[in-house]
């Protein structure tokens, strides 16, 4: 232990993977600072879980909270990796013992579509920042990014991220035009089922004037990633495949979409300034591959496509990629290729921004399906978070036995160390406690404001 505390470990990222980080690291005794890009560091559990998880919103950033409370643990908001520090000047100049990357997958996936770019908000958006504004624009602060939603709009994707997508468009629309019509419907109302509020309120969407965003996956329902039952044989294909059609069944049923499988997408339609449509082809699945059917093609149109493929770590200046992911010795606990002391976890490993995958690390997670249930409930999400949890302790206990070896840092060294960073936490008013900082910072919460109107 006291050996310890003559290190200093940086972790770049204060979320599920950064936290659970830090906190074994300071539970035996290293000296930790840990720099998150955003004002507190929830990750996506603030920005990328949609708002009507709000309990467990408030659950796992409450475990953060005393995860980033611990003495040795000194926290440095508004620090992006990359723009306010250098990569290499950190690793090379500052003197920390080891360096571990966080940082998560904010980039969206490109839509594989040439110059679609072009037309982002000119009807076109990506995911990441969509589900940041449905997260907070109710603030009464918020100064973000406004985005117009359209009914009819186009979702291309597959995964559980894009089902999220179609949820936030149709209880959006729903919302608006239920309440042109007198009738206030809270947003956690309509997540419990827009079928049943429509029945209740004696409407279908038809009567809305509503035709309801429709959900395009080069692949079939059977297909999509909804279970992670074990595939290995074909009675379990079989089932696995039954359950993920169930859910989506389910999922229609309950959010009155639409589903266009098979379909991937090779063109855009653009009419003026506008993008207005996509061409698709037409695919099949053969051996599980996808499979262009050639000569098969369609024009869809609509108002608004939202892109929702996955989510990518950002590039940064100085850090080695292979391909979407930074470039790792998975077998030497994930060290950054050309750094004696340069470690990444979570997303930057796995190149995954779904929450639901966004700590799956090495394939060491096994999560349990709720077979008869529609969605992934709040208790399946916490299994798979303290799984992912698990995962992170014993890559850092392998870190941690690695700089136990190294020689201790110098106290000059620990001194530049503190001075740094009380200067940057100066700089943007960082009061010296966490939960200091955190009582205000917190974001002001819908259901919070609901309860006070009623």
């Amino acid at each position: 232990m006291e050996k310890s505390g003559h290190h200093f470990i940086a972790i770049f990222g204060g979320a599920v993977a950064g936290s659970e980080a830090a906190f074994q690291l300071a539970n035996r005794g290293f000296r930790v600072v840990v720099f998150d890009q955003n004002v507190l560091p929830y990750g996506k559990i603030e920005d990328g879980l949609p708002k009507w998880h709000d309990k467990l919103r408030d659950k796992e950033e409450q475990r953060i909270n005393e995860k980033l409370s611990h003495p040795n643990v000194r926290f440095v908001p508004l620090a992006t990796l990359g723009e306010k520090i250098d990569f290499l000047d950190v690793v090379n100049n500052w003197g920390f013992s080891a360096v571990l990357l966080a940082t998560g997958a904010w980039k969206d996936r490109p839509l594989p579509v040439e110059g679609i770019d072009d037309y982002i908000n000119k009807g076109l958006y990506y995911q990441n920042p969509l589900v940041y504004w449905f997260n907070h624009y109710h603030e009464p602060t918020y100064q973000g990014d406004h985005f117009e939603l359209q009914d009819n709009a186009m979702v291309i994707g597959g995964g559980l991220a894009s089902l999220d997508v179609v949820k936030i468009l149709q209880i959006e629309n729903v919302q608006k035009a239920l309440r042109e019509r007198g009738h206030e419907v809270d947003m956690f109302t309509l997540d419990r089922g827009i079928n049943k509020v429509l029945d209740s309120l004696g409407y279908t969407m038809d009567d809305l004037g509503l035709k309801g965003c429709a959900l395009f996956y080069r692949r079939r329902d059977i297909d999509m990633p909804l279970s992670p039952l074990p595939t290995d044989t074909p009675e379990q294909l079989e089932k696995a495949q039954g359950v993920r059609k169930k859910i989506m069944d389910n999922f229609l049923k309950k959010y009155l979409f639409r589903f266009e499988p098979c379909w991937a997408p090779v063109d855009k339609i653009v009419e003026g300034e506008q993008v207005t449509g996509i061409l698709f082809q037409k695919t099949k699945i053969e051996d599980g591959r996808v499979v262009p059917v050639d000569g098969e093609f369609k024009e869809f149109r609509s108002p608004l496509i939202i892109s929702s493929i996955g989510s990518l770590p950002e590039k940064i200046t100085g850090i080695p990629s292979k391909g979407s992911t930074f470039e790792i010795d998975e077998k030497n606990c994930c060290r950054l290729i050309g750094f004696d002391n340069v470690f990444a976890l979570g997303n930057a490993v796995t190149g995954r921004g779904n929450i639901k995958e966004s700590m799956e690390h090495g394939k060491k997670i096994a999560l349990k399906v709720m077979e008869h249930h529609l969605d992934w409930q709040e208790e399946d999400y916490e299994e798979w978070l303290r799984k992912s949890e698990g995962s992170v302790q014993e890559q850092v206990e392998n870190i941690a036995r690695q700089v136990e070896h190294k020689d201790y840092l110098p106290e000059e060294t620990i001194r530049n160390i503190l001075d740094r960073t009380a200067a940057m936490q100066a700089e943007v008013g960082y009061p010296g406690k966490f939960m200091d900082w955190v009582a205000q910072k917190l974001p002001v919460r819908l259901e919070d404001m609901l309860e006070k109107d009623h």
